[in-house]
């Protein structure tokens, strides 16, 4: 699960640089930095989706500090 999770984050991370990228170089005339953002708005929500089933089906547990 650690692993699904890291690919998550690393995919929502390349979602956000390329919509910079985009911005950039296109200086607002397309619509390609709204869609890599687009992407990173779904990603996340999966991500978190997907740690609240997790949770409830028993494939993570938290664990407290100390």
């Amino acid at each position: 699960m650690r692993y699904v999770v890291l690919a998550f984050v690393v995919v929502i991370l390349a979602a956000l640089f390329a919509g910079l990228f985009f911005l950039v170089r296109d200086q607002g005339r397309s619509t390609r930095t709204v869609k890599a953002l687009t992407w990173r708005i779904g990603l996340s929500l999966a991500l978190f989706l997907l740690l609240f089933v997790s949770y409830y089906f028993g494939l993570i547990r938290p664990h407290g500090i100390g």
